[in-house]
């Protein structure tokens, strides 16, 4: 299958025609951020992570459950060139008394489905 993109910029099924780079942007990298203190907020997170540069998104993962904080979320570095800077600067060390990981996170590997009884 093969698209394209139209005049009104929607995607379309066709002929394959060349897109610019210009104007572009790039999905910036995702860091995984394990063993976060279950009290952090994302606000938090994203000031602690923009020391190593600019943060574009933060998100810390909860039970769906019971709402409370699993610990660990992902962070969302605006450039590329700062996602070795904030592995340097917070892999290994201690965060609100908690040591953290981090690294590149990893796509989402597919699931069986479960089953329903």
């Amino acid at each position: 299958m093969v698209f394209h993109l139209t005049e009104a910029g929607n995607i379309a099924r066709g002929e394959k025609v060349a897109l610019r780079k210009t104007g572009m942007r790039y999905m910036a990298k995702r860091l995984y951020v394990g063993g976060l203190p279950y009290k952090t907020t994302e606000e938090e997170l994203k000031e602690a992570f923009a020391q190593a540069g600019e943060v574009a998104s933060t998100s810390i993962i909860t039970d769906k459950f019971t709402g409370r904080s699993r610990g660990f979320g992902f962070v969302e570095m605006a450039n590329d060139g700062d996602v070795k800077g904030a592995i340097d600067m917070w892999n290994g060390k201690e965060f609100g008394g908690r040591t953290l990981v981090v690294n590149e996170a990893k796509p989402m590997e597919e699931r069986p489905p479960q089953k329903r009884f």
